[in-house]
């Protein structure tokens, strides 16, 4: 293991982590849009409680590994780069809407294509390519002068600036909100009923603490070679793209391992549901509301510095000021999207 680089040993967690988030897509229906659209249309909210449990379990876990110095949630870029308020609430907007459009977030899209969907690959592509425009291409430059992202001078996360302020451990306070979402989800009766789907999204919970500890270690023993991560689906996409056309070995790194992480678990879900079947898209009009949206989510992404994992799940599991804000319009946006096109299609 000693001789393995600090990238590839991240890659090697990613990977971890990923397998078990796509098995928890397949097999426990861990969804962000179908958790949406779910409880707005089909008076259904195991799928959204089911966030709840995934929030709680990552939530207290992250605060308990940081508790026992097993992992850095503070070093995280959601805690060192200065919140901008207006980024998050348009990022979150423009990624929610097109998260709707194109039927999936990043996360979704990569599951998808792990049990055959051919038509999630470009919502897949298409992601990481304007993520990177936003990044470091043409988008750049207008990106940097309306929401710069600057290094933060202080605490960027709940608990810790509470803990900052009272002297007590961060985890005092982070503990009753992994509590209350874990209440709020279990509360629910039609998911107490469902305890696979529970075991599922304990187990994506846990895929989140596994990552900070163990990147948090790489970390460590790289001397900061390898920073301190999370799941994500937005930059990371595009980081995988690049490295597949562009670099040897050495240029792995956790975003790699958990991208072809997913894919395997989302493959094997699928396999073990019987569900992988080859797909292609045969309407171009829907094929190009994908790639609108999917070129949405990039820019989006992007400008909030985290997708509905990035955001919703990872920086919330390290409560990041940021996380709560994000997420919520990432939720507003997606439900625009869902009432325009299913507005629509009743008028049509």
């Amino acid at each position: 293991m000693w001789e393995l680089s600090p990238g590839v040993l991240a890659a090697l967690v990613g990977l971890g982590g990923g397998i078990v988030l796509g098995l928890a897509a397949r097999l426990g229906e861990f969804c962000t849009l179908g958790a949406l659209e779910a409880a707005t249309y089909g008076n259904d909210q195991r799928r959204l409680r089911l966030w709840g449990v995934v929030l709680g379990v990552a939530i207290l876990g992250t605060f308990i590994a940081e508790a026992l110095g097993l992992s850095a949630p503070s070093q995280t870029f959601y805690h060192t780069i200065a919140w901008n308020p207006v980024a998050s609430v348009v990022g979150g907007l423009v990624f929610g809407y097109g998260m709707a459009l194109a039927g999936n977030c990043g996360f979704g899209a990569l599951v998808r294509f792990g049990g055959g969907d051919l038509r999630s690959l470009v919502i897949v592509v298409v992601i990481g390519i304007f993520a990177f425009v936003t990044m470091s291409g043409l988008l750049a430059p207008l990106r940097t002068a309306l929401f710069p992202q600057i290094p933060a001078e202080g605490t960027q996360g709940i608990a810790h600036w509470l803990s900052e302020r009272t002297g007590l451990p961060p985890l005092t306070f982070a503990a009753p909100v992994g509590a209350a979402a874990l209440f709020w989800a279990l509360s629910y009766a039609p998911l107490r009923r469902r305890p696979k789907q529970i075991g599922w999204g304990i187990a994506a919970g846990l895929a989140v603490v596994w990552c900070f500890a163990g990147t948090t270690w790489v970390s460590d023993v790289s001397f900061g070679e390898v920073g301190v991560e999370g799941p994500s689906f937005t930059a990371p996409l595009g980081r995988t793209i690049i490295f597949f056309m562009t670099s040897t070995a050495g240029g792995i790194t956790f975003s790699v391992g958990m991208v072809a992480g997913v894919l395997a678990g989302a493959f094997a879900g699928s396999t073990i549901r019987g569900l992988f079947r080859w797909e292609a898209c045969e309407d171009p009009r829907e094929l190009g509301r994908q790639v609108s949206g999917a070129a949405l989510m990039g820019v989006g992404g992007s400008l909030a510095l985290g997708c509905s994992v990035g955001q919703g799940v990872t920086a919330m599991s390290t409560l990041a000021v940021s996380a709560p804000v994000t997420l919520a319009a990432i939720a507003v946006g997606g439900l625009v999207g869902l009432r325009q096109l299913i507005g629509g299609f009743h008028h049509g």
